[in-house]
């Protein structure tokens, strides 16, 4: 019963440590490409959960790069082309899905390669949920999705306004 009891508080506490919120924002399933090239770019992907009123990320930090920007893709004739957008909606009690091919977090000038099996602290800033920081479990060059076996959420630290 000991063990049992043990076990089911390590794998509560499991539980709330790979879960990252500000107010009412979640993100989970967060990941990052990795990227050969010093000077080069990179890409992020993530869920964002919103279990409150309408909140917009409006910017992204990272010590890993130059700069760190918001994309979206659009279609301009038969091609579709990566563009920065100012902010990204995420509505009230929705969701939004930074993956490839769709919106993501660009990092762009980075200071050094981003090496697979690595993790990259990423701050993200809502307009009015405040600041998050996730940890980015970098996963293979033309990864589609996260690793297999992580756990949903895995790697997110807590945030909050003013963090």
């Amino acid at each position: 019963m000991k063990k049992l009891t043990v076990a089911a508080l390590l794998l509560g506490l499991a539980s709330f440590a790979t879960e990252s919120r500000a107010a009412d924002i979640e993100v989970s399933n967060a990941f990052m490409r990795a990227a050969p090239v010093a000077g080069g770019t990179g890409a992020a992907f993530m869920t964002i959960v919103n279990h409150g009123g309408a909140d917009r990320l409006i910017s992204a930090e990272a010590d890993i790069s130059k700069s760190v920007e918001l994309h979206t893709h659009v279609k301009d004739g038969d091609v579709y082309r990566m563009r920065k957008v100012d902010a990204l909606a995420v509505a009230e009690h929705g969701s939004a899905e930074l993956k490839p091919g769709g919106d993501h977090i660009m990092f762009i000038g980075l200071n050094a390669p981003v090496k697979e099996g690595t993790k990259v602290p990423l701050t993200l800033k809502f307009e009015k949920a405040g600041s998050i920081v996730v940890q980015l479990p970098v996963q293979g060059a033309g990864a589609m999705a996260p690793a297999a076996g992580m756990m949903p959420g895995a790697g997110m630290m807590h945030g909050g306004p003013g963090h």
